[in-house]
């Protein structure tokens, strides 16, 4: 029997994925865990792996194609199989949708048993008329209730099936959102159903409305201008080019909108004095390198002072994020640092989870290894998630100072520049020293100016005595 190939939700937030390139063509013989196909999501690559065996029947997406998640994209089955009869080859979880209100057909046991995921996204799959509708049977019940056709029921279960919950929620005039998007909403006189929601079941939030605002204008002028281009066939003036957004930048700016209309911030600029940690550097390299096999960085160094002054009590709201529609403050008592790492078609934040309980060996390891990761395309979606605190280095490239964007939920980022030579008074004489400027980015909402100078000057204090990063 043909199985489904569906684009997989590889995270909470994940909409939607490209396909950037299929391993296997059609008529391939394939066997469970064979990688298929390459997809792109939230800023990474990952390999979709085959869990069944048999012939790659039919390619139904092709490469570029940027797909919802959920949605098919090919089909495994026995060699020669038509894919045309699969609908009638799962009648254990697919029954005719009732056209009227005493139409109620049984199913098996096993599907009454199904619960809601959150974890798939609420994407409208289109089952009309005389088509099959995978339903659970309190689906059916509600919709017989209240007269709906299950046909119209986007579903939020496994392979677009529809739930008791999905039938309730398309019944509802208004879309599910909170309480403050519907007010943002209302002021701003957007229309709520036009929105798509990704809060749990597609429930809109205030960021989403936020992210609308921003976007609807300059995107219907490109909706507009490229299907003008599309139908009419207009040749582009000379020396001007269209190119389809990938799937990294889609969400590296829908993030950047997200966390610039959101949060109000301030950034605090601090020259640290880089002479004692140059000298400490130069001095683990050998050792650092025989135990782990990789040359310690500034980076690192920069990324465990970081991590030490967090931990300070005093320093809590560093490391906290705004839950509840910003109604609460969630504290952590323990540092996930995510590290911004700059690719020629985008940037990733992978994560270096439970920094606090690592040695300075360990961290090396860890942090060398999700970069490694983000540099190959290579990062799962866990290795993205779940930052407390970020850092961002552009010394490299001699930028003296900047302000970062915060990446959300992180209450700050920590904008790292480059190292120069510059005159400075030690000991009432003016003398050469080697100095970074470092740009802290905070959320207003939840630390002040005075808290945010506290913590850098902490910082900047242990950055200039860093030989305490080893006790």
């Amino acid at each position: 029997m043909a199985v489904e190939i569906i684009m997989p939700k590889l995270g909470v937030d994940m909409q939607e994925g490209e396909i950037i390139e299929w391993k296997k063509q059609e008529g391939d013989t394939v066997s469970e865990g064979d990688v298929l196909l390459e997809i792109m999501s939230d800023k990474t690559n990952m390999e979709l792996e085959a869990e069944d065996s048999g012939v790659l029947l039919k390619i139904v997406r092709q490469a570029g194609d940027t797909v919802p998640v959920t949605e098919v994209i090919g089909y495994i089955g026995e060699e020669g199989e038509s894919v045309d009869n699969i609908a009638s080859s799962e009648k254990a979880t697919e029954v005719p949708a009732p056209n009227s209100a005493d139409a109620a057909p049984k199913v098996a046991e096993k599907v009454e048993t199904d619960a809601p995921s959150p974890q798939v996204a609420k994407t409208a799959i289109p089952q009309g008329d005389g088509e099959k509708v995978r339903a659970t049977p309190a689906a059916r019940k509600t919709a017989n209730e209240l007269g709906i056709d299950l046909g119209q029921v986007p579903g939020t279960g496994p392979k677009g099936r529809v739930h008791k919950e999905d039938v309730e929620d398309f019944k509802g005039a208004q879309p599910k959102a909170s309480p403050l998007a519907r007010k943002i909403a209302h002021d701003q006189e957007i229309d709520l159903a036009s929105i798509t929601g990704t809060g749990f079941r597609g429930k809109i939030m205030k960021e989403d409305v936020l992210a609308a605002m921003a976007a609807s204008k300059p995107a219907q002028e490109s909706t507009s201008k490229a299907a003008t281009l599309k139908e009419e066939k207009v040749d582009l003036p000379e020396g001007v080019e269209v190119k389809k957004m990938s799937a990294m930048r889609k969400a590296i700016s829908k993030g950047m909108t997200n966390s610039y209309l959101t949060a109000p911030t301030f950034t605090l600029n601090y020259d640290i004095d880089m002479t004692e940690m140059m000298a400490l550097r130069k001095k683990l390299i050998d050792p650092i390198m025989n135990k782990t096999g990789l040359k310690v960085s500034f980076t690192d160094l920069i990324g465990m002072a970081v991590v030490k002054t967090l931990m300070k009590p005093e320093h809590e709201y560093m490391n906290a994020s705004l839950i509840n529609d910003a109604n609460d403050i969630e504290l952590h008592r323990f540092v996930n640092l995510g590290i911004a790492v700059g690719l020629d078609d985008g940037l990733v934040v992978p994560v270096v989870h439970g920094a606090d309980k690592m040695s300075l060996s360990d961290f090396v390891l860890a942090s060398k290894d999700v970069i490694k990761k983000a540099q190959g395309g290579k990062l799962k979606a866990a290795e993205m998630s779940g930052s407390t605190f970020s850092i961002t280095n552009l010394g490299m490239f001699g930028t003296k100072t900047f302000n970062p964007i915060i990446n959300q939920p992180n209450s700050a980022i920590l904008g790292v520049g480059a190292t120069i030579p510059t005159p400075t008074v030690v000991d009432g004489e003016i003398v050469a020293r080697p100095i970074m400027a470092m740009c802290l980015t905070i959320d207003h909402r939840l630390v002040d100016g005075m808290n945010g100078a506290k913590f850098m000057v902490d910082l900047k204090k242990l950055m200039e005595n860093p030989f305490e990063l080893l006790i």
